[in-house]
């Protein structure tokens, strides 16, 4: 079969003929039409994420497509169903075996393209949100990186969910595709954030921190909470890890949580097919819209991340494998 893979940790990724994967007992293999890219997969093939396959492998967390076989107590799914799943990787392929948890069936009114930005994105976005911070109607929720993947599914959501949504993001050129998604305020940089959103929330703050960037940006951020905020620790996308003084977190009352969607898909996999029933209802309904930027041939998959991480894209990329 076709994939993309690399054969050492930093090489450039190649389009080669791999082996076609064998499905086990517990799961099902997925002929893919489409495959989400995300940052993470830039992490992988350069050594940087927490898990590290085995080389040569291919990146992609992120698939939808149609069963093509099932393994031995998988119930839930059959043979022909359009499906979404997410992976630990080689997503970016004609063929993957996923976990059987990690495989819901797509309604009808749910194309591919959609589907398939959802499960990092979206879980995520909901996982935190509900889950962990318990957004509230009403409160503030200031988004960091809100033009990207993660950012504008958080934007969605938490206009969804009723909460007063400031995102913040990179360029003037980014700001109508965030309003457009919900935001009711957009800013542009980080500077002096904590005065510009105290203006903005007349003196509050911020209740809800939605931050996939770190560095200094967090920084700005943690400044800016309001009494008793959560602060969702999403990922680094600006390269830095940053230290949060815990005496900010007392004097304020300030929660800082750890969102980690992939392990919490995997230690309570009903929890998060709940989840995921309820964000593929709204899609369905058209109460959420992903934006999905750009659609390219999956031989095109490099060009895809050098594109992502030039922070050129506003909303997600998806490959078309079939």
């Amino acid at each position: 079969m076709r994939a993309m893979q690399v054969a050492a940790y930093g090489e450039p990724l190649r389009l080669v003929e791999a082996p076609e994967p064998e499905v086990g007992p517990g799961e099902v293999l997925v002929d893919v039409h489409r495959a989400g890219v995300n940052f993470p997969d830039l992490l992988l093939i350069q050594g940087l994420y927490q898990a590290r396959p085995e080389p040569p492998f291919g990146p992609g967390f992120e698939v939808a497509g149609v069963v093509a076989a099932i393994g031995d107590g998988v119930d839930h799914v059959a043979v022909g169903d359009r499906v979404v799943a997410f992976v630990d990787h080689g997503g970016y392929a004609e063929r993957v075996v996923a976990p059987a948890d990690s495989v819901t069936p797509i309604p009808d009114e749910v194309g591919f393209d959609e589907a398939a930005v959802l499960p990092i994105a979206y879980g995520t976005g909901y996982h935190a949100l509900v889950d962990r911070a318990r957004l509230a109607e009403g409160e503030v929720l200031l988004v960091l990186g809100a033009s990207g993947g993660v950012g504008t599914a958080a934007v969605e959501l938490g206009h969804l969910l009723g909460a007063v949504v400031v995102g913040v993001v990179g360029s003037e050129r980014k700001v109508d595709a965030v309003r457009d998604k919900g935001a009711d305020h957009v800013l542009v940089g980080y500077g002096d954030l904590r005065t510009r959103v105290r203006e903005l929330t007349g003196g509050r703050g911020v209740d809800v921190l939605y931050d996939p960037v770190g560095g200094d940006p967090f920084d700005a951020a943690l400044r800016a909470m309001a009494w008793q905020g959560r602060m969702l620790v999403i990922g680094f996308t600006s390269g830095r890890i940053p230290d949060i003084p815990a005496n900010r977190l007392l004097l304020n009352e300030t929660a800082a949580l750890g969102v980690f969607w992939g392990r919490f898909a995997r230690e309570d996999p009903e929890a998060n097919r709940r989840n995921f029933a309820t964000i593929l209802e709204w899609v369905a309904e058209g109460r959420l819209r992903p934006t999905v930027t750009e659609v390219l041939p999956l031989e095109e998959a490099a060009a895809a991340l050098e594109r992502l991480a030039s922070r050129r894209v506003v909303g997600k990329i998806v490959l078309a494998v079939r």
